[in-house]
């Protein structure tokens, strides 16, 4: 009886777990679909590159000034009504996008679409990490990542099927912000308490406690954003075709979708830190391989195992933030998680691009890999010193 108890159990954590995923994944297909359609539409009004690009900034400040506020509302109203209402209001946020199409109100409208996606992401994201079986953590983990990858990238390809034009994409994004909300609530009573009474981890209560964590999140974070906006500029040095860079990032995506549930099970049968270690280390590898390589048919093999790497880091960092943290420490993590891939989506691609701007095209391997070394640098010093 007690045997058929723990099955029947198992099968609901299971549930919940392929629920909340479920979640996350329509929601990266809504976010992914959101970024290059509000980009075609602004383009289409005449409006400028630096113009487009400021507002496209919108959405990661919402996310960095909403992630203090996670743990108090989870608190308050409870994760899952916290979680449930942000689907609701990501979707009424993303309407109202579509019915203003003005490039002054879409400045506050994508900041409050930050500001109330975060929340859901956050969220969902804290309880794969709590009901994932910490023996297999690391593939559940690294299924998680792959398929929120998986889901961003998919998101533009909705485009090709609805168009930029008119409602229509609104409305896919609109309908997905909405099952997201179904998906989470068909499985919301079986998902556990993220925060008990009596607990109070603020997120900056928390950063004290995993710092190194956290500077891996901010490379992870602006490592990738750096390079989708600077490896094309990096192949025009080349003079490399722009249909083969973007072909290229396409790959280092790829790489980064197909590797992370290898990398989770190498988490599994060694530790998260060391496999996060070696994605550091092959990552710095591929920055130094970057300028030799871009020329010759390896650059192929080559960006897909960086795309995987690097992002490894953060999928790394995760698996340990739940293996280290539970209740409102895990909660206040998460948020501040989410607050460091906001800052180094936004440091650190200008600082690379202010780089590029003084020593040329090397400025892109130069500058991402020296961050990369820096963090292996810390690692190792701590190490020793611990």
């Amino acid at each position: 009886m007690a045997l058929a108890d723990s099955d029947t159990d198992e099968r609901m954590q299971w549930a919940a777990i392929t629920g909340v995923i479920a979640t996350v994944s329509v929601f990266a297909i809504a976010q992914g679909l959101s970024y290059p359609l509000l980009s075609f539409i602004l383009q289409r009004q005449g409006v400028s590159p630096a113009v487009i690009g400021l507002s496209a900034a919108m959405t990661p400040v919402g996310f960095i000034l909403s992630s203090p506020l996670i743990p108090g509302l989870a608190r308050r109203f409870g994760a899952g009504r916290t979680a449930l209402s942000c689907a609701v209001l990501s979707a009424l946020v993303l309407a109202l996008i579509g019915w203003t199409q003005d490039v002054y109100l879409w400045f506050p409208l994508r900041f409050l679409i930050g500001m109330v996606t975060n929340p859901l992401y956050v969220l969902s994201e804290i309880w794969v990490i709590a009901l994932a079986p910490p023996s297999r953590r690391g593939r559940v983990m690294g299924i998680y990542s792959t398929i929120i990858s998986a889901g961003f990238a998919a998101g533009p390809l909705c485009l090709l099927a609805v168009g930029t034009e008119g409602w229509p994409p609104f409305l896919v994004g609109i309908f997905a912000f909405f099952f997201c909300g179904a998906c989470l609530a068909v499985v919301v009573k079986r998902l556990p308490t993220v925060v008990e009474a009596g607990e109070n981890v603020s997120v900056l209560g928390f950063m004290p406690l995993a710092w190194l964590l956290l500077s891996a999140v901010v490379v992870a974070a602006g490592f990738e954003q750096g390079i989708l906006a600077l490896l094309p500029v990096y192949g025009t040095h080349y003079g490399i075709p722009e249909a083969r860079m973007s072909a290229l990032l396409s790959m280092m995506i790829a790489g980064n979708i197909a590797m992370q549930v290898p990398l989770g099970l190498l988490a599994e049968r060694l530790t998260a830190r060391l496999v996060r270690f070696g994605c550091v280390a092959v990552t710095i590898l591929g920055c130094v391989l970057l300028p030799v390589l871009i020329e010759t048919p390896l650059i192929w093999p080559s960006v897909f195992i960086w795309g995987a790497v690097s992002y490894g880091i953060y999928t790394m960092s995760i698996i340990e933030l739940g293996e280290r943290f539970a209740g409102s420490a895990l909660v206040a993590g998460n948020a501040a998680f989410s607050l460091m891939w906001g800052v180094g989506g936004i440091l650190v691609p200008p600082l690379t691009g202010s780089v590029m701007d003084v020593i040329g095209a090397a400025g892109l391997p130069v500058t991402l890999g020296a961050i990369c070394a820096a963090l292996a640098a810390t690692t190792i010093i701590r190490r020793r010193v611990v």
